[in-house]
């Protein structure tokens, strides 16, 4: 590898138009522009995502640079998110990447989204010691890798229905409350009674996820009651039934997680994607690998959420390793995990 190997990374999968720079896997610049048209509708418009990104996407990247204190002929590769993620939103990224790498005569690296996320590991402290299981919890992903000492992985459970994220947004829209849902239900509960209410945790068979059934739950808990009754019980509880939610998902996040862990033997556990963000859910998480003499390695929330960092870090590794993609990479919205 070069000596001063300098990598932009873009990342443009969802509603984040996001860029960064990093100089020998060390971030000099980390620039996320989250688009708020998507609030008045409750969850991301595909057609504005992408629409957003194209008006974003050049300002961004500039920023970056600009930041970083880096000009565009410094830059050894850059690396993009290919997949998995909205189809719009991608080949906005994709396009502006390779177009880009071809005017500079650089490599372009497509990177899988989720190995983005699990890239991001190496930006938290600590770091995660290989064998681990890593939990991929996001808006659109709730996946459990296992990481073996080669750095090689294996799928071992995901959600078969909703992801955790989705559960959080779609329960916030139920409730009333803002975009994105997560967030919301999390300043909330902090006053609540996570015991007020226990909502059913569904537990399916080996370490498999699904979160429909207890957003299905809460609904029929609501239309139990009626008028003003309702409305009552959203006045004196609101903070109360958030965190009796927010506790049902993290049991049974934390569920596989366990089992899992204690089936294979292992001790150390990371925790990625936005819905690791999640203050009680971090806490959960240390608390099970310290408890089995292991680590938790969470990555800085600025490194939890979507962002190009990640992006460009997993870059950095496959540029080591020559692992250039053609000028004919394209957007694959439904991208398998590599």
């Amino acid at each position: 590898m070069a000596i001063n190997t300098i990598i932009l990374g873009i990342e443009t999968s969802c509603d984040d138009t996001a860029a960064s720079i990093v100089r020998n896997g060390q971030v000099l610049s980390n620039i996320v522009s989250t688009q708020s048209e998507h609030a008045l509708f409750g969850g991301v418009v595909p057609e504005l995502a992408s629409r957003a990104h194209q008006r974003l996407i050049v300002p961004v990247v500039e920023q970056a640079l600009r930041d970083a204190g880096i000009s565009r002929n410094q830059l050894s590769a850059i690396a993009v998110t290919f997949g998995p993620g909205l189809a719009g939103s991608l080949l906005v990224g994709v396009s502006f990447a390779k177009s880009l790498a071809m005017a500079l005569g650089i490599p372009v690296i497509g990177i899988n989204h989720l190995d983005g996320h699990i890239a991001s590991l190496m930006l938290s402290d600590p770091s995660p010691v290989a064998p681990y299981l890593c939990l991929i919890v996001s808006g659109g992903h709730t996946q459990i890798m296992h990481v073996r000492q080669d750095a090689s992985r294996e799928l071992l459970g995901k959600t078969r229905d909703d992801a955790a994220g989705e559960a959080f947004d779609k329960v916030a829209k139920i409730l009333g409350l803002g975009f994105p849902g997560g967030p919301e239900i999390e300043k909330i509960s902090l006053t609540g009674d996570p015991n007020y209410h226990r909502f059913p945790r569904t537990r399916l068979k080996g370490y498999d996820y699904s979160f429909s059934g207890i957003k299905t739950n809460l609904l029929y808990y609501l239309n139990s009651f009626k008028g003003d009754e309702r409305e009552e019980l959203l006045r004196k509880h609101l903070p109360d039934i958030c965190a009796s939610f927010q506790e049902a998902v993290i049991d049974m996040l934390a569920a596989p997680i366990e089992s899992a862990l204690d089936n294979l033997g292992l001790q150390n556990v990371g925790l990625v994607g936005g819905v690791s963000a999640n203050k009680s859910l971090r806490d959960r998480f240390v608390q099970i690998a310290a408890i089995r003499g292991g680590v938790c390695a969470v990555p800085h929330i600025q490194y939890s959420m979507d962002n190009a960092a990640m992006i460009a870090v997993s870059g950095f590794d496959k540029f080591g390793r020559n692992q250039f993609s053609p000028l004919t990479l394209s957007a694959v919205p439904s991208l398998a995990f590599s």
